[in-house]
């Protein structure tokens, strides 16, 4: 089997291309694990191309519009993660107590002594 750094740009710019449809289909999947994987063979797809001096621009413009979705991809990723890390902290907060404002505009807090456990809902 052949190395990267022997292969021709157009071979090089099509394992790209199918290195970015895999990057897809784990970002759709939520196989997020897999990313740190493709990440690395994806630098060194990258770093491959970079030393190639006549690289014509008109053959990468398949794999930038990947490139550009899969990152449009891995923001709403991050931003999905995100949005649990808070409603996760949200939840122990709650579990915690409640803090509210009474007449005065004095906090007062109430201390949880029921159940902790989070009921389901269909």
């Amino acid at each position: 089997m052949s190395t990267l750094s022997d292969q021709s740009p157009q071979s090089l710019i099509d394992a790209l291309d199918a290195l970015l449809e895999e990057e897809r289909a784990a970002l759709t999947k939520g196989e997020l694990s897999k990313l740190k994987d493709i990440l690395e063979r994806k630098e060194t797809l990258f770093d491959q191309l970079n030393r190639i001096s006549d690289l014509e621009q008109e053959s990468l413009n398949d794999v930038h519009g990947k490139v550009t979705r899969n990152q449009a991809l891995l923001g709403s990723a991050m931003q999905g993660i995100k949005a649990v890390a808070t409603r996760m902290a949200e939840l122990r907060k709650v579990r915690k107590g409640l803090e509210v404002y009474n007449r005065s505009g004095q906090r007062t807090s109430y201390t949880t002594s029921g159940s902790l456990k989070l009921e389901k809902r269909a």
